[in-house]
């Protein structure tokens, strides 16, 4: 399943792809993850009906840029795996995404994996 996140003015701005591998809930992102898009990438990465996959790997290979809004996504999403006794997985973020992630600690919260390949085997 494909959601595009339009915005007046900025259409395709951000894209999401949903799959399931192996029983994983696959999440893969493109553009840009900031205060106007976390909502709508938030509803992304969960099921039509609200409720919180178990297993979550969130491919950012396409964002080249993330600010806290996108941090705090992770945040509450890793929380709410947690609590389900699941887990979250990053794949893919690019230099600058993966800095910010590391900046802030996520990546000692969250693995973090060069590939969704990877986080997938992990």
């Amino acid at each position: 399943m494909v959601t595009d996140i339009q915005q007046a003015g900025r259409p395709n701005r951000l894209n999401v792809e949903r799959q399931v591998v192996d029983g994983i809930h696959v999440v893969t992102v493109r553009g840009e993850i900031d205060h106007d898009v976390k909502d709508a990438l938030s509803k992304a990465l969960v099921f039509e009906d609200g409720t919180v996959p178990p297993r979550i790997v969130v491919d950012l290979s396409g964002v080249p840029f993330m600010d806290s809004s996108g941090i705090n996504v992770f945040v509450t999403l890793f929380q709410q795996v947690s609590d389900a006794d699941g887990w979250l997985r990053i794949a893919g973020a690019q230099e600058p995404v993966l800095r910010i992630l590391q900046l802030v600690g996520i990546d000692s919260l969250i693995p973090c994996h060069p590939t969704a390949e990877q986080a997938l085997s992990a």
